[in-house]
């Protein structure tokens, strides 16, 4: 099958406003019985390889979404598939009391290659941060008087466990309760951060890329944040769940930023797409003891194997030498078609970028771009949010610019026939 030349015909504008472009379906399965937490395409999937997906009428779909960039090697990958396949012959999880083999080789791993002293691996990336703002205030007690307090940046996304959420700033947790102990103020903005910092102060908690909005700190911002927390002695944690293993093509984005954080979380990309995440700790900031962090799952035999298989799979010769050139060419390209289509900046590093458009039209952009054969994300009503696989081959990246031109031209289209309807 040539992936290719799969086109379709233009749909009719009222077929696009009424969003019936779903492909005739070979199967009886409803999701009903699914709780309705998240907004899911209708189409049902089937396989996936590399940066394509199969649904179940087998139309292929080019993912530049990739699980929200957990698919950091793309769909079912020979590396992770054999070392699970492998691992789960003979051992999957003897529980988190006892150690395994695939978890000290992951840890140590991570710890050579980041320049951390001590990991402790988890299932998601929420998880993660959690234990983060956790073991940070362990540190208060033992380093700053009993100090708790975490200042974090507006429009920041930690995650959805009770701490983190209480330390993000989104729109997804407007209904949940707030614990104390967390101040926001705005990202990129240095003397905000300093007039917040007091005694009560034990950490500054910040995703380098903010992920909501596909916002980047900018270098003079975070090298000063360092620096205050230096300067003040109090922590610098640094969520990379969405920018850690190579996605701003760099192993964290903190060697792209030039700094160095005392904690340091990652997820997503970590697995490969299974759920795996790490807490990463440096110096006194290592200072967990037996019994005040456990889960059934975290550090089991079988993601550890994921794990450590992305993670070699990573530091490969020539690995993220090729997330550098493709990040270069799908910047290039995703610079053109705004440009021609008069969308405003492209924001981002590496291969997660988000394209800020002239009008809140992103869902609509989202759902023509489905309809094409392409799966993108809008995180915001006026942003797009490309993050596709780390391997992603330049004609892919093609490909996609194609299929997403040919999105903006139906929404393009239908937003002038409404604009003739409603004049007339």
């Amino acid at each position: 099958m040539n992936l290719f030349n799969l086109r379709r015909p233009q749909p009719s504008l009222d077929d696009l406003a009424a969003e019936r472009l779903l492909p005739a379906r070979s199967d009886n399965l409803s999701s009903e019985c699914l709780m309705p937490s998240v907004e899911r395409a209708p189409q049902i999937f089937v396989r996936g390889q590399g940066s394509w997906l199969w649904d179940s009428a087998d139309r292929a779909y080019l993912d530049f979404t990739q699980g929200a960039g957990a698919n950091s090697l793309g769909h079912s990958p020979t590396a992770l598939v054999k070392a699970m396949a492998a691992q789960a012959q003979a051992l999957i999880n003897p529980g988190s009391g006892l150690l395994n083999r695939g978890q000290l080789n992951l840890a140590e791993r991570l710890c050579s290659s980041t320049g951390s002293d001590q990991v402790y691996l988890l299932n998601t990336g929420s998880e993660a941060c959690e234990a983060a703002i956790k073991l940070a205030r362990k540190w208060g007690q033992l380093h700053r008087g009993g100090a708790s307090r975490i200042i974090t940046a507006s429009g920041s996304c930690h995650g959805h466990g009770f701490a983190a959420l209480s330390a993000s700033d989104s729109q997804d947790n407007r209904f949940e309760p707030r614990l104390p102990g967390f101040d926001r103020v705005p990202f990129n903005d240095l003397p905000a951060l300093h007039a917040a910092v007091d005694a009560q102060t034990v950490a500054i908690m910040l995703e380098p890329i903010q992920a909501a909005g596909v916002l980047p700190a900018t270098e003079h911002y975070l090298k000063g944040v360092e620096r205050l927390c230096r300067e003040l002695g109090i922590l610098l944690i640094l969520d990379e769940v969405q920018t850690g293993m190579g996605r701003c093509g760099r192993l964290l984005a903190e060697q792209l930023y030039g700094v160095r954080a005392d904690i340091v979380v990652m997820g997503k990309g970590l697995g490969g797409g299974v759920p795996v995440a790490a807490l990463l700790a440096r110096g006194s900031a290592c200072c967990f003891a037996p019994g005040e962090l456990d889960g059934t799952h975290h550090g089991n035999a079988l993601m550890a194997s994921a794990g450590l298989a992305v993670l070699d799979s990573v530091l490969d010769h020539g690995f993220l030498e090729h997330v550098r050139d493709s990040a270069q060419h799908l910047h290039e390209g995703l610079a053109r078609l705004a440009n021609r289509y008069g969308h405003g900046e492209l924001c981002g590093h590496g291969l997660l970028w988000g394209l800020r458009l002239s009008d809140d039209s992103a869902d609509a952009v989202v759902k023509a771009a489905l309809y094409e054969g392409l799966l993108i994300s809008a995180p915001q009503a006026d942003c797009l949010r490309f993050t596709p696989a780390l391997t992603v081959s330049q004609a892919n990246i093609d490909e996609m610019l194609l299929r997403l031109a040919r999105a903006f031209s139906r929404v393009r289209t239908a937003q002038l026939q409404c604009r003739k309807g409603i004049a007339v």
